[in-house]
């Protein structure tokens, strides 16, 4: 547990950083469109430079607000990572310690992100109504959960065929039964689009380029730090090693 909230305190703090530097100017120029369109049919019940203040200054928001909320997440992703790691070690594959987490951190990002970001897309401001805020949110997680139990249910067949198959065919068959779910419910599931007509096309791609390099940077540092850690931990030795002086080196 330690090694997990290690590395996704790493992976929070790193991610923070990129989305920093990508994320934010996206972001301040959907801020920029969405004050252009204040008070247009439409856009806002308030006329134009009338509109309340944010509780939370943009400054907080893209400073510490950022950082804080990255680095909750990687603390909540790292501590749950170590669960599912320590489920999951010598149950799937005789594998390393190291090569167990580098897989497992990229089919996290591959289960709880991409496959429902690949439906769900993230969308900067300016995009969207508020008061459907709610729906999009319950849609998303729906394709979370979906995504979760098909990958639950995939490593069930692959282990039910393990004795009947090699583990390549077995491979191949967990994988095709959790792109078929996904891909099934990614049709099934309703269609969110309000992106505004005449939004910057290239906004709303670096927005979302940034957040999807931004969760893949977090489970990258993530996965390598819990790789080398939980190694050390595993075969007794301790995470960090301080070198004691001798007496030469105090000496100089």
């Amino acid at each position: 547990m330690i090694c997990g909230l290690l590395a996704g305190l790493c992976g929070g703090l790193v991610a923070a950083g990129f989305g920093k530097l990508t994320g934010e100017p996206a972001i301040d120029e959907a801020i920029a469109y969405e004050e252009r369109h204040e008070g247009a049919p439409g856009r806002s019940d308030l006329p134009a430079g009338h509109q309340d203040e944010p509780l939370v200054s943009r400054g907080v928001q893209s400073g510490a607000g950022l950082f804080t909320a990255s680095l909750i997440l990687g603390l909540s992703m790292g501590g749950l990572f170590a669960l599912a790691f320590a489920l999951l070690y010598g149950r799937v594959g005789r594998v390393s310690p190291a090569t167990t987490a580098l897989w497992l951190a990229g089919a996290a990002f591959l289960v709880l992100f991409l496959v429902p970001f690949l439906k769900y897309p993230a969308n900067p401001p300016a995009v969207g109504d508020p008061e459907k805020i709610n729906e999009r949110t319950l849609v998303f997680l729906t394709m979370v959960a979906i995504s979760v139990l098909a990958a639950v249910a995939a490593l069930r067949v692959r282990a039910g065929l393990l004795g009947r198959a090699t583990s390549a065919t077995a491979t191949l068959a967990g994988l095709g039964l959790y792109g078929a779910l996904v891909l099934g419910a990614g049709i099934a599931m309703p269609t969110v689009d309000e992106v505004p007509p005449d939004f910057p096309a290239t906004t709303l791609w670096d927005f979302r380029i940034a957040s999807l390099v931004m969760q893949l940077v977090l489970w990258g540092v993530l996965g390598g730090v819990f790789a080398a850690t939980a190694r050390r931990v595993m075969a007794g030795r301790p995470i960090f090693t301080i070198r004691k002086s001798t007496p030469e080196m105090e000496s100089t």
